[in-house]
């Protein structure tokens, strides 16, 4: 295992997924925005200078045209007039004027915006105006009077439109030099425009393909190595270590899953060392259980040997002993007489609690047969074995309802009922006849809670433990037979049954003893239900 614990971050390395993809869409939508704000503007400079050649400096090239032929025929006009003195020749030189100053008006609107024609073209209003005045109205107004014209006007007047003229060319070639300037940048913009819309079209795969490169490497990597370290743990590497790289958040999953990844080490190291300890512990219990059942064995050589060698001995002692009683029973005197009782007691007594002890040995043992068993049947056949003693006490046995099924061996079942109502009707009060309740109720996860109650001498509380051990008596001999075997041959059963038995230290005025049995199955709960709206039965 190596230490996988991240280098202090840098600013990149703390961003996030969420981060990433903000900063990609944020790339994105600034790529678009410059894109569309240089299309934008690209557009409306071609469409600007679109207008400003077809709209203005195209038509007013047009018009300066018009002027320079208005004004040429105003001296066209003027030429004749002088030559041939016929009015008709100053219709030109009128029509010349009026042109002009039409034309004057619509390129003076058209270029109002470029002061360096304006400036030209006012300069040349101002020749034509003062060629005019001082040379085409006055030999108009000589000719008419006397016919004459001076020679030296008429140079000077030729002097002056040359200088108009040679303003007209100027104004022309400037006006021509505006029109290809503006077609220029119209073409220059257009051809920025087409690069814009290109690189539009070819940045924008660009700019997918290296953010789609760029998320791939800043998260869609990390993510397959920590995906594919994941599932070499998964499939058992555990001792493979989890990378810790990019975006801040996956570099956290990673770091968990590398401490989980740690603690599963761990887990299965301590699991490792339990196993070993188990495989000790069960190498232990093989040799204790194979102890037990040689203990099992011993004890089942010794309940055959109680069973039958010991008990005949026992047979011939009391026999013989009653046999000599009845022989010599008028030699012996009455104290020889009372040994002999004694002896046939003894052996009498160690026969019932040899015959008790392997009762107890085998609960759990020899009888073990797990079927279901009806309570009622089992508790009905016991009245019936218990008739005399029960007609002898004038015992009166009532039940507060039908009992459920169980799962059990019915003759242990029988047993744990003959030993609870045997000893109702031996413990009974001398005043009265006994009167034994059996009861029966749900008692959840346990199953059924049954209990037996009598009226008679009772139990007290600090015996309630007492009464449960093995050859434990609360009465001497004399008072009550027995061997004091019953109550904790009910608790074997009982326990063996997977209940619990007790005391009820709570009832008063007798004694009354409770226990669980596991309930067999939904079917007993039905009967005890339906049972309870009869009413208890005696």
């Amino acid at each position: 295992m190596s230490d996988n614990s991240p280098a202090p971050a840098n600013g990149w390395s703390r961003m996030t997924v969420h981060g990433w993809f903000v900063l990609m869409i944020a790339a994105i939508t600034v790529l678009i925005a410059v894109c569309a704000v240089v299309g934008t503007v690209m557009l409306d400079r071609t469409s600007t200078l679109s207008d400003q050649l077809t709209a203005r400096i195209s038509p007013a090239s047009i018009e300066a045209a018009k002027l320079q032929k208005a004004l040429v025929d105003q001296e066209t006009g003027i030429r004749g007039y002088l030559l041939t003195g016929s009015e008709e020749f100053l219709q030109p030189y009128e029509e010349g004027v009026d042109a002009e100053r039409r034309s004057h008006t619509q390129v003076t609107a058209l270029i109002a915006e470029r002061p360096e024609l304006l400036s030209g073209l006012n300069v040349i209003h101002d020749q034509a105006a003062a060629w005019r005045a001082g040379y085409a109205e006055p030999m108009i107004a000589a000719k008419r009077d006397d016919g004459t014209v001076p020679a030296a006007t008429v140079a000077s007047g030729k002097r002056a439109f040359d200088e108009i003229r040679a303003l007209l060319e100027r104004q022309n070639g400037l006006l021509a030099q505006a029109r290809a300037r503006a077609k220029a940048d119209l073409s220059q913009a257009e051809g920025i425009r087409n690069w814009a819309f290109i690189a539009m079209i070819v940045v924008f795969p660009l700019a997918a393909l290296a953010m789609a490169i760029l998320l791939r490497r800043a998260i869609g990597r990390p993510l397959d190595q920590l995906r594919g370290a994941s599932r070499h743990i998964a499939a058992g590497d555990f001792d493979r270590a989890i990378p810790a790289h990019g975006p801040a958040d996956i570099r956290q999953v990673a770091g968990d899953v590398e401490l989980m990844r740690l603690r599963i080490v761990q887990a299965l190291a301590d699991s490792h060392r339990q196993q070993v300890q188990l495989r000790e512990q069960a190498a232990d219990l093989d040799s204790q259980a194979m102890e037990l059942r040689r203990s099992n064995a011993e004890l089942e050589q010794f309940a055959y040997v109680a069973s039958h060698d010991l008990q005949e001995p026992l047979r011939k002692v009391a026999t013989f002993c009653q046999l000599l009683e009845k022989r010599y029973g008028q030699v012996l005197d009455e104290r020889g007489a009372q040994y002999i009782r004694f002896a046939v007691d003894g052996a009498t007594r160690m026969q019932v609690l040899i015959n008790d002890l392997l009762s107890f040995s085998r609960v759990g043992r020899l009888y073990d047969d797990r079927e279901p068993v009806e309570l009622d049947l089992t508790l009905d056949k016991v009245i019936d074995d218990l008739s005399a003693a029960i007609e002898e006490s004038d015992a009166k046995i009532e039940r507060s309802g039908p009992l459920p099924s169980v799962v059990g061996d019915p003759t242990m079942l029988g047993l744990l009922w003959q030993n609870l109502i045997s000893n109702a009707i031996k413990f009974r009060d001398p005043d009265r006849p006994p009167l034994i309740t059996i009861g029966c109720e749900p008692a959840g996860e346990e199953g059924w809670r049954f209990s037996v109650s009598d009226n008679g001498i009772g139990i007290e509380a600090e015996f309630a433990e007492k009464i449960f051990v093995i050859f434990q008596r609360l009465h001497s001999r004399e008072t009550y037979s027995g061997t004091g075997i019953g109550l904790a041959m009910c608790k074997k059963i009982v326990e063996n049954h997977g209940g619990g038995i007790w005391l009820d230290t709570a009832h008063s005025g007798g004694a009354r003893i409770c226990f669980t049995l596991p309930a067999d199955s939904n079917q007993s709960r039905t009967q005890l239900a339906a049972a309870d709206a009869e009413g208890p039965s005696s």
